[in-house]
């Protein structure tokens, strides 16, 4: 590609494109990674806070406390797998 006309003219060297070139996919694989990652905590943030905002919490302090730990027990588990999966997608 060397000479005129040809794509060495344009672009400047051809090994320093290609280079140029996997460094730019290399940011941006990075910056989906870590969109992805910032999505999944939200959406486990988001989750957790439905499902409170959802309870009906009756009865004694007692009973009221008891309803909170039974549905946290359902949906924190949920979160947290997805907190740890955005995490190791992240390393």
């Amino acid at each position: 590609m060397e000479g005129p006309g040809g794509l060495g003219d344009i672009f400047g060297d051809p090994d320093e494109l290609q280079r140029r070139m996997a460094e730019f996919a290399e940011q941006m694989s990075s910056q989906q990674t870590l969109a992805w990652a910032d999505n999944a905590i939200k959406l486990a943030v988001d989750m957790t806070v439905a499902a409170i905002g959802r309870l009906n919490v009756q009865g004694t302090n007692a009973e009221q406390a008891e309803q909170i730990r039974s549905l946290m027990a359902t949906v924190f588990p949920e979160a947290v797998a997805l907190v740890r999966e955005a995490r190791q997608g992240l390393r």
